[in-house]
């Protein structure tokens, strides 16, 4: 026979509610990331973009990376210059393929016909600002010439084809099939074809 102790202790426990388990709080949209992958679909610029937009270089580029929130006035001039709806971005992400496979036809193409340069985008849109590689190809006498990218931008650029010249932080070096260089890419830069015919690269951008 149960004792009086042991029995109140069990009409205690019985009488104990079970704790409700507190509602699962989802995560808040990444604000920063669909302005950037809304940017990179119009293939503009953070320039472009701060210029359409009335918002500084130096905070768009904060918001993007999600160090900085944007108050609902600048997400209003940031959406109007994008050409989208203040909810777009809001909007959930599409849950990615296992293998998701581009054709040739869905690669984006970004021509310089004046500078005669060709740049082959093959990076997915949404690491665009943060990690991009392209297929450059130069005619001869062709140059890609750049503004300074972010603070702490480094470009590595693999010489596939021709002989090419790379200008970066007031120094100038020559290149030639199979070569890489990699250099500053936060101050003017610019990549030359030297040679007479035809030169191609691998170009990788790694934003600061």
């Amino acid at each position: 026979m149960a004792s009086s102790g042991n029995r109140r202790a069990a009409a205690g426990a019985a009488s104990t509610p079970h704790a409700i388990a507190a509602p699962a709080i989802p995560a808040p949209p990444r604000v920063g990331e669909q302005i950037q992958r809304l940017r990179a679909e119009r293939r503009m610029t953070l320039e472009d973009l701060s210029r359409a937009a009335g918002v500084s270089k130096s905070m768009l580029s904060e918001i993007e990376r999600d160090k900085a929130n944007p108050t609902i006035a600048v997400a209003w001039r940031l959406t109007n210059a994008l050409g989208v709806s203040l909810d777009s971005l809001f909007a959930p992400q599409k849950t990615p393929e296992a293998i998701a496979v581009a054709g040739p036809h869905e690669i984006p193409t970004l021509s310089g016909h004046d500078a005669k340069y060709q740049l082959r985008v093959w990076g997915p849109i949404e690491l665009a600002g943060k990690f991009e590689w392209y297929e450059l190809t130069l005619q001869s006498g062709g140059a890609l010439v750049s503004n300074a990218h972010e603070p702490g931008t480094r470009e590595h650029l693999t010489v596939l084809q021709g002989s090419i010249e790379i200008e970066a932080a007031g120094t100038t070096r020559r290149l030639k099939a199979a070569d890489t260089a990699r250099y500053v890419a936060d101050e003017p830069h610019a990549i030359r074809n030297a040679g007479k015919g035809e030169a191609k690269a691998l170009l990788v951008v790694i934003h600061g």
